[in-house]
């Protein structure tokens, strides 16, 4: 037997775009890193994954390759990912002993071959038992919502790759919508606005981290200025130029208009009772672009209907995977069928 997935406890994964979750039956969250693994060009030899792959991004030479293997919500290079997933599950576990179970969440739009690659990677991982579980559905289940009940409940998870937007009532899906459009694109726009705007090239990790510091999507009460450094592209040397949360938030806005766009097509999709239970109860949002400054009052101003940020948005989605893999019984019926 092959040493990946050499591990005792069940699990639950959120393997996602932007960062892995594993959940271990009895334990809780045990793993929380980005899904970024760095490699030999040559040799195809793994040098580091996770934290430290991340840190690694844009600084490697000719010899070195940084990815992330998982794109819109799934895998794009098959190997890279199953040797990323089997070392972070060797990160986690001393045991000899294969997982008899794993419960993996998924997209919603996923395709039948997606889910089959899914299924194929927790395989190789010695588990016996693979279940998936959509993205929405796990992300419900993480905050508390009761799944099972006869009333609508719209759940908005904004990841890396991916925005799912799901109705949910009676253990299922009464209606859904996947988008490619979410944390990731919002990254990109800021790269691009500074392209077009400054000429001026910044990497992938300092527009995630202006995006985190400053990025909103309405007008904030106090509206900053941070200095930003980069490579000129006239001049080809490093430059330090100034911008405004304003000219962020500018940057940003024509991704976040799709995002409400996606939302208010799901509304219009949404049954009458159901729409009615939404508007009384509210959409939530889960996953890191729950986090970006103003998102939630321009869903709500758009579409008439209260938003709730979760808690701890970030880890909703393991959180529900786990309480899954708990009390696998009881959910049976919210789980993805072959």
């Amino acid at each position: 037997m092959p040493f990946f997935g050499m591990f005792a406890n069940d699990i639950a994964i959120d393997l996602g775009t932007a960062n892995t979750l594993i959940y271990m039956k009895g334990k809780g969250i045990v793993l929380n890193e980005p899904s970024v693994v760095t490699y030999d060009v040559n040799t195809k030899k793994i040098v580091a994954i996770g934290d430290e792959a991340k840190r690694m991004l844009g600084r490697v030479h000719k010899e070195l390759n940084v990815i992330r293997p998982m794109k819109d919500g799934v895998i794009a290079d098959f190997e890279i990912a199953e040797n990323m997933l089997r070392m972070f599950i060797k990160k986690i576990s001393n045991s000899w002993m294969p997982a008899r179970r794993i419960v993996i969440c998924v997209p919603s739009g996923i395709t039948e071959v997606e889910k089959r690659a899914v299924r194929e990677t927790a395989e190789q991982a010695g588990a016996k038992e693979v279940h998936l579980i959509s993205e929405p559905m796990a992300a419900a289940i993480g905050i508390g919502l009761d799944v099972h009940a006869s009333y609508g409940n719209m759940i908005v998870d904004i990841g890396g790759g991916t925005t799912e937007i799901a109705v949910i009532t009676l253990s299922g899906n009464a209606n859904d919508e996947s988008i490619k459009t979410a944390g990731d694109e919002l990254t990109e726009a800021i790269v691009r606005f500074f392209r077009s705007n400054h000429n001026i090239l910044i990497g992938e990790r300092t527009a995630e981290e202006i995006k985190c510091q400053v990025g909103s999507v309405m007008p904030m009460s106090e509206e900053v200025i941070i200095e930003v450094k980069g490579r000129d592209l006239v001049a080809g040397v490093p430059k330090i130029t100034e911008v405004s949360s304003q000219e962020i938030r500018e940057a940003l806005n024509p991704v976040a208009s799709l995002m409400v766009d996606a939302i208010k097509l799901a509304l219009e999709k949404t049954a009458p009772e159901l729409s009615s239970d939404i508007l009384e109860r509210g959409i939530f949002l889960t996953g890191g672009g729950a986090l970006i400054k103003g998102l939630d009052e321009r869903i709500s101003t758009e579409t008439g209907v209260p938003v709730h940020v979760a808690e701890d948005p970030l880890t909703a989605v393991v959180r529900g995977t786990g309480k899954v893999l708990e009390n696998i019984d009881n959910y049976r019926k919210v789980m993805l069928r072959r």
